[in-house]
């Protein structure tokens, strides 16, 4: 497990780099585990014990890494908190899971006081820089009174069944569930993602993605696997992307949802492919991925995943078609059901449902939520609440969120298939599509979008474009052009907000008083 590979390295090359954070601030291993004892001691003298939950607030910093594997010898819950965390949702999510410490970085601490009254069971915080005048009732410290220059003694390491982390949900449909994650599931996760085989000590995996994410604490963990470094920032910055990659000498990264679309989208230039980039995980694919990663000199793969799982399928280096997320790797199961959990033939649509056939490499259960982990591990598989469809070769195709799938006049629509196209059209930043309610029966489709202010969006224009690209009962009825579109605090859309707001007074085609491109219906 990682606690104990990271200790390996400290002894067998103990000046070997191998954090680092684009701010400049860097740790060997020797340094790394040493901070890792430091914390761990820290934490002894709190009063924290097996399985006791501390929740943490904190920037994407080489302190947020020692402390989650800090509480990985102490087998402790470790439960980062997304940093966009704030008022009702952060006290709730912090008075679930019953915490009395946490670890909160002064930029956060009044957020923290603002709800203090909602977190009863909170005692004591810790707080990670000089920490602002607030009003507080609990006991407070600083980290660097916390941290005295005690390790930790020996201990047995924690074992592959112990919790490595509390990851949460997104919450689009209610609160947030706590996901108890293994160490085999993070194991798991992390040599099946991108394919480590031909890493070594001389990779880099540049890592703008936080420690409160399943994709930034895996960008550690494979790193270790390797020998390699792990390259750290608070967030992605296209701007700043290429920079950080050329200077730290980057050779692995990750482009995860529109990441990929911003890089893709800059100005071409004759040396794209100038980098030291050699790998990248790309989810979802580009529309050509082949194109794609000529244009910068790197291999793409993809994968499915979930908080709850571990890259149960993968595309490896074979991107066989940019709509499937691969096949499914060894050492899983995956089926797609219907409604009674009856499998379905190829071709056909249901939910896709997983098992592993190693224990621990998928979640341990929800935090404090014995009814979701039944009702998500009913009849001894794992519902993703996903549609996907299999082909007769095993690769599986995402289709939508079950919840998020569209029923117009007698037919099924992807959500996620009408917003490919979307996203194509010139001047789409982004996008989501979802069903409202008809004034006949079941749905009508409307699209929500972010346009560039240098290429403006017209719907008629849009409506015509997609009319060439889509089958007719797919074509949106609305257009709606937002600012930005709502989200969670990790990032995911809220369509729910999307169906709730309707389609009052926006651009509707079927009252423009004309057949866009033979559309009208």
């Amino acid at each position: 497990m990682l606690p104990t590979l990271i200790r390996d390295r400290a002894v067998a090359e103990p000046q070997r780099v191998f954090l680092q954070h684009v701010d400049g601030r860097q740790w060997t291993y020797a340094e790394y585990h040493r901070e890792i004892l430091r914390w761990a001691a820290a934490f002894e003298r709190l009063g924290v014990g097996a399985e006791d939950p501390v929740v943490a607030m904190l920037p994407n910093t080489l302190d947020a890494c020692a402390i989650w594997l800090a509480l990985g010898w102490l087998r402790a819950y470790d439960i980062p908190l997304n940093t966009a965390y704030r008022g009702r949702i952060l006290a709730s999510l912090v008075a679930h899971t019953e915490a009395r410490i946490a670890v909160v970085a002064a930029e956060f601490l009044d957020l923290f006081a603002e709800v203090q009254d909602e977190m009863p069971l909170l005692e004591h915080v810790v707080v990670v820089g000089d920490h602002p005048e607030v009003s507080h009732r609990w006991k407070l410290s600083n980290a660097d009174e916390a941290l005295d220059e005690t390790l930790l003694d020996d201990r047995d390491p924690p074992k592959q069944w112990d919790i490595g982390t509390i990851l949460h949900t997104s919450g689009t449909t209610g609160m947030s569930k706590g996901v108890l994650v293994p160490w085999a599931q993070l194991h798991s996760l992390s040599i099946g993602t991108i394919p480590l085989d031909e890493m070594d000590s001389q990779d880099a995996w540049y890592s703008p993605f936080p420690m409160f994410h399943a994709s930034g604490k895996m960008s550690v963990y494979a790193m270790a696997l390797v020998n390699g470094r792990t390259v750290l920032r608070d967030r992605f910055s296209t701007s700043e992307y290429w920079d950080d990659v050329h200077r730290f000498k980057c050779t692995t990264s990750l482009l995860m949802g529109t990441t990929a679309a911003f890089l893709g989208g800059q100005p071409r230039s004759d040396s794209d492919a100038e980098n030291p980039l050699r790998f990248a995980l790309v989810a979802p694919l580009p529309v050509d991925p082949a194109a794609y990663g000529e244009r910068f000199g790197i291999r793409v793969c993809s994968v499915f995943n979930m908080t709850e799982i571990s890259s149960p399928i993968w595309t490896a280096w074979d991107v066989k078609d940019p709509q499937s997320c691969g096949r499914v790797r060894e050492g899983f199961e995956c089926r797609v059901v219907d409604e009674n959990d009856i499998e379905l033939p190829n071709g056909q649509v249901g939910e896709l449902v997983v098992r592993s056939k190693e224990p621990w490499t998928l979640m341990a259960g929800y935090y404090k939520r014995p009814d979701a982990t039944a009702e998500a591990w009913r009849n001894l598989w794992f519902h993703t609440g996903d549609v996907f469809r299999r082909d007769e070769e095993g690769y599986f195709y995402y289709l939508d969120r079950k919840k998020d799938s569209i029923r117009r006049r007698g037919e099924n629509i992807s959500s996620l298939e009408v917003e490919r196209e979307v996203d194509d059209y010139p001047g789409v930043l982004e996008c989501a599509v979802v069903g409202v309610p008809s004034e006949l029966v079941e749905e009508e489709v409307k699209v929500t979008l972010v346009s560039s202010s240098e290429n403006p969006v017209q719907p008629r224009e849009l409506i015509e474009f997609l009319t060439e690209r889509l089958p007719a009962f797919m074509v949106p009825r609305y257009v709606e052009i937002l600012e930005q579109l709502p989200k969670t605090p990790t990032e995911k859309v809220r369509k729910e907000l999307l169906r709730e707001s309707g389609s009052e007074g926006i651009w509707d085609r079927e009252r423009q008083g004309e057949a866009v491109g033979g559309a009208k219906r």
